[in-house]
């Protein structure tokens, strides 16, 4: 049974996404190049710091719930720069978020820097099915990148939603010379939504993340290629956020959520949450932008240097026999 057919009664999930700008522990990760965010490293990253970037987080997060005067807790969250599950647990059973009762499931990629992606779920409105690591090709000359989580789970109609969670190669040596390796990402990815939608052309499919992408770049063209519908191209923020990322003064959304035709139907809206304890003003171009930790090696004490986006979609309920037959 579709979510088009013999369903009624919508109910409404929301879905975060953010980039939380290199959230590290205070240890060395002796297989990883983690030595700037350790007690003495370059970055003087302290346990202050950090406990202080994870109860920022949680508070974004939770904030993310607030919508037309009302809050909710959010039901799914994508988070893109996760150390590793020990900064998992502290964010979800020992932060601001302790008392939401989210799960997660993370990926343990071969990123040099030991950075990865995560999926927060609340268990009362998410059950996760199965879940896997997809691991890029390696890329002759270019270190390794980011795997992308898959968790295939079901929703409150007991509809299965698949969640893909990204963090594509950065534009570090040039978008030009790098812009292959996220080419490479967009393309797996697009293969195996074709495999899914083979299997169930109904297939409930959301890919979110930080793709290192504009809007209108080929990785991203290539992805609507693969029948998905871009969400996020038009989301703004309440508080004069044009994009979730700012750069030498001009505002675009390096994060983005793609979603398949079926799920499209029920998008009630995507934003980008610019609430006023996440910018800041540009005192250099003028107008605001994100709070950020760090501006290079100097500690600004601020959230993220990417603003989350929100996701809004309904899910209609199936119906009971008793509604059947008064229909």
């Amino acid at each position: 049974m579709t979510w088009l057919a013999g369903m009624a009664l919508a109910a409404s999930l929301s879905f975060v996404e953010m980039n939380c700008e290199n959230l590290f522990d205070c240890k060395h990760d002796s297989l990883k190049q983690d030595t700037d965010w350790v007690i003495g490293g370059a970055r003087r990253w302290s346990y202050k710091r950090y406990w202080r970037k994870l109860n920022d987080i949680g508070q974004a997060i939770l904030a993310c719930g607030e919508y037309e005067g009302r809050w909710s807790l959010p039901d799914l969250v994508a988070l893109v720069e996760v150390e590793n599950d020990s900064v998992l647990f502290d964010l979800t059973k020992r932060s601001l978020l302790r008392r939401a009762e989210y799960e997660y499931i993370m990926t343990q990629s071969d990123d040099v820097r030991g950075i990865d992606v995560a999926l927060l779920y609340s268990p009362f409105s998410f059950k996760p099915l199965q879940h896997r690591n997809i691991r890029p090709p390696i890329f002759p000359g270019y270190r390794p990148t980011r795997d992308i989580l898959h968790v295939k789970g079901l929703v409150i109609s007991d509809d299965t939603l698949h969640v893909f969670v990204v963090h594509a190669p950065s534009r570090f040596g040039g978008e030009r010379t790098t812009r292959p390796y996220r080419m490479a990402i967009a393309s797996l990815l697009g293969a195996t939504v074709d495999s899914i939608c083979r299997q169930d052309h109904d297939a409930k499919i959301i890919i979110t993340g930080d793709f290192n992408d504009y809007a209108g770049d080929p990785a991203l063209e290539e992805l609507l290629r693969h029948n998905l519908h871009h969400a996020s191209q038009t989301a703004k923020g309440k508080h004069g956020a044009q994009g979730t990322y700012r750069y030498e003064g001009l505002w675009g959304s390096l994060d983005h959520f793609f979603v398949s035709l079926p799920v499209k139907h029920f998008v009630r809206e995507c934003e980008i949450f610019d609430a006023p304890f996440l910018i800041e003003e540009d005192d250099k171009y003028g107008g605001i932008k994100p709070r950020r930790t760090y501006w290079g090696y100097r500690y600004k004490k601020g959230t993220s240097d990417h603003l989350p986006l929100v996701l809004r979609f309904n899910v209609p309920q199936r119906k009971t026999r008793e509604q059947g037959r008064e229909g």
